[in-house]
Protein backbone atom coordinates (compact mmCIF):
# COMPACT_ATOMS: atom_id res chain seq x y z
CA UNK A 1 0.00 0.00 0.00
CA UNK A 2 1.17 3.84 -0.45
CA UNK A 3 1.90 5.49 2.32
CA UNK A 4 -1.06 7.73 3.39
CA UNK A 5 -0.43 11.81 3.51
CA UNK A 6 -2.78 14.29 4.72
CA UNK A 7 -4.34 16.57 2.18
CA UNK A 8 -3.14 19.55 0.59
CA UNK A 9 -3.94 23.39 2.23
CA UNK A 10 -7.24 24.79 0.55
CA UNK A 11 -7.31 28.42 -0.95
CA UNK A 12 -8.84 30.90 0.75
CA UNK A 13 -11.94 32.39 -1.96
CA UNK A 14 -10.79 35.27 -3.79
CA UNK A 15 -12.54 37.90 -2.59
CA UNK A 16 -13.20 41.13 -5.09
CA UNK A 17 -12.49 44.29 -3.65
CA UNK A 18 -13.67 46.18 -6.68
CA UNK A 19 -16.63 46.00 -8.62
CA UNK A 20 -16.25 45.35 -12.10
CA UNK A 21 -15.86 47.90 -14.59
CA UNK A 22 -17.52 48.24 -17.65
CA UNK A 23 -15.20 49.83 -20.39
CA UNK A 24 -15.44 50.68 -24.41
CA UNK A 25 -12.14 52.45 -25.03
CA UNK A 26 -10.89 52.22 -28.79
CA UNK A 27 -7.07 52.78 -28.94
CA UNK A 28 -6.38 53.38 -32.42
CA UNK A 29 -4.00 50.66 -32.90
CA UNK A 30 -7.00 48.15 -31.53
CA UNK A 31 -7.56 45.74 -34.51
CA UNK A 32 -10.90 46.44 -34.61
CA UNK A 33 -10.51 49.96 -34.02
CA UNK A 34 -12.09 51.16 -37.69
CA UNK A 35 -15.10 48.78 -37.04
CA UNK A 36 -15.93 52.11 -34.56
CA UNK A 37 -15.24 54.72 -36.38
CA UNK A 38 -18.12 57.08 -38.13
CA UNK A 39 -16.37 59.62 -39.67
CA UNK A 40 -12.99 62.23 -40.04
CA UNK A 41 -10.22 59.37 -38.56
CA UNK A 42 -7.45 58.77 -40.96
CA UNK A 43 -4.54 56.22 -41.24
CA UNK A 44 -2.78 54.43 -38.73
CA UNK A 45 0.55 56.27 -37.81
CA UNK A 46 2.31 53.49 -34.94
CA UNK A 47 -0.50 53.61 -32.09
CA UNK A 48 -2.00 56.87 -33.59
CA UNK A 49 -3.91 58.49 -36.24
CA UNK A 50 -5.10 62.03 -37.06
CA UNK A 51 -8.34 63.30 -37.22
CA UNK A 52 -10.00 65.66 -39.58
CA UNK A 53 -12.76 68.52 -38.48
CA UNK A 54 -15.22 66.43 -36.41
CA UNK A 55 -14.15 62.94 -35.96
CA UNK A 56 -16.59 60.68 -34.83
CA UNK A 57 -16.75 57.24 -33.40
CA UNK A 58 -19.40 54.87 -31.98
CA UNK A 59 -19.16 52.37 -28.99
CA UNK A 60 -21.35 50.24 -27.49
CA UNK A 61 -23.60 50.87 -23.82
CA UNK A 62 -24.64 48.27 -21.62
CA UNK A 63 -25.22 50.42 -18.65
CA UNK A 64 -25.31 54.35 -18.54
CA UNK A 65 -24.46 54.60 -15.16
CA UNK A 66 -21.35 56.89 -13.51
CA UNK A 67 -19.64 56.48 -17.29
CA UNK A 68 -16.93 58.80 -18.30
CA UNK A 69 -15.35 59.77 -21.52
CA UNK A 70 -11.91 59.45 -21.70
CA UNK A 71 -9.94 60.79 -23.99
CA UNK A 72 -5.84 61.12 -25.28
CA UNK A 73 -4.74 63.15 -27.82
CA UNK A 74 -2.29 65.87 -28.83
CA UNK A 75 -2.00 68.99 -30.29
CA UNK A 76 0.46 68.93 -33.01
CA UNK A 77 3.50 71.59 -32.99
CA UNK A 78 3.34 71.74 -36.99
CA UNK A 79 -0.55 72.47 -37.20
CA UNK A 80 -0.03 74.73 -34.29
CA UNK A 81 1.84 77.30 -35.77
CA UNK A 82 -0.79 77.63 -38.25
CA UNK A 83 -3.80 77.31 -36.80
CA UNK A 84 -2.92 79.01 -33.49
CA UNK A 85 -5.15 78.39 -29.81
CA UNK A 86 -7.71 75.91 -31.13
CA UNK A 87 -10.78 75.20 -29.13
CA UNK A 88 -12.17 71.41 -28.87
CA UNK A 89 -15.75 70.79 -28.26
CA UNK A 90 -17.06 67.22 -26.88
CA UNK A 91 -20.39 65.86 -27.81
CA UNK A 92 -22.00 62.25 -26.65
CA UNK A 93 -25.64 61.87 -29.04
CA UNK A 94 -25.11 65.24 -30.47
CA UNK A 95 -25.00 66.79 -27.37
CA UNK A 96 -22.27 69.04 -26.20
CA UNK A 97 -20.69 67.39 -23.40
CA UNK A 98 -17.42 69.45 -22.84
CA UNK A 99 -15.35 72.09 -24.16
CA UNK A 100 -11.79 72.59 -24.06
CA UNK A 101 -9.09 75.11 -25.69
CA UNK A 102 -5.69 74.83 -26.44
CA UNK A 103 -3.16 77.92 -26.07
CA UNK A 104 -0.11 75.53 -26.62
CA UNK A 105 0.38 72.37 -28.34
CA UNK A 106 1.36 68.74 -26.65
CA UNK A 107 -0.31 65.63 -25.33
CA UNK A 108 -3.82 65.71 -23.46
CA UNK A 109 -5.47 63.64 -21.68
CA UNK A 110 -9.22 64.03 -20.93
CA UNK A 111 -11.47 62.38 -18.43
CA UNK A 112 -14.81 63.58 -17.18
CA UNK A 113 -18.12 62.39 -15.80
CA UNK A 114 -21.19 62.02 -18.29
CA UNK A 115 -24.07 63.87 -16.91
CA UNK A 116 -27.17 61.59 -16.31
CA UNK A 117 -29.61 61.28 -19.05
CA UNK A 118 -26.31 61.49 -21.87
CA UNK A 119 -26.72 57.95 -23.17
CA UNK A 120 -29.10 55.10 -23.22
CA UNK A 121 -27.95 51.18 -21.71
CA UNK A 122 -27.69 48.79 -24.55
CA UNK A 123 -27.77 51.39 -27.40
CA UNK A 124 -24.53 52.63 -29.28
CA UNK A 125 -22.96 56.14 -28.06
CA UNK A 126 -21.88 58.44 -30.72
CA UNK A 127 -19.13 60.47 -29.92
CA UNK A 128 -17.65 63.02 -31.84
CA UNK A 129 -14.98 65.97 -31.31
CA UNK A 130 -14.98 69.02 -33.27
CA UNK A 131 -11.80 71.42 -33.36
CA UNK A 132 -12.75 74.77 -34.66
CA UNK A 133 -9.20 75.33 -36.91
CA UNK A 134 -7.97 73.05 -38.66
CA UNK A 135 -4.45 72.93 -40.57
CA UNK A 136 -5.09 72.95 -44.59
CA UNK A 137 -2.23 71.62 -46.77
CA UNK A 138 -1.18 73.87 -48.90
CA UNK A 139 -0.18 71.03 -51.68
CA UNK A 140 -3.67 68.91 -51.34
CA UNK A 141 -6.34 70.64 -49.17
CA UNK A 142 -5.87 67.57 -46.87
CA UNK A 143 -7.11 68.76 -43.68
CA UNK A 144 -5.58 67.65 -39.90
CA UNK A 145 -7.30 68.63 -36.92
CA UNK A 146 -5.46 66.86 -34.02
CA UNK A 147 -3.45 63.71 -33.28
CA UNK A 148 -5.64 60.68 -31.80
CA UNK A 149 -4.68 57.59 -29.52
CA UNK A 150 -7.94 56.45 -27.57
CA UNK A 151 -11.32 57.51 -26.76
CA UNK A 152 -14.33 56.23 -25.30
CA UNK A 153 -16.57 55.68 -22.43
CA UNK A 154 -15.05 53.69 -19.08
CA UNK A 155 -17.46 52.98 -15.63
CA UNK A 156 -16.34 54.48 -12.43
Amino acid sequence: MPEAYAPPDQMAPITMTRSYRITHVINMDDGDAESHFVKDIRGLNGNWRWTGKRPTIRVPVRSADNLHLVMDYAIADATFKTTGPVKIVIYVNDKVAAARTHSEPGQQHFDFPLPPGTVEANKDAVIAVEIDKVWVSPTDATELGFILSRIGLTQE
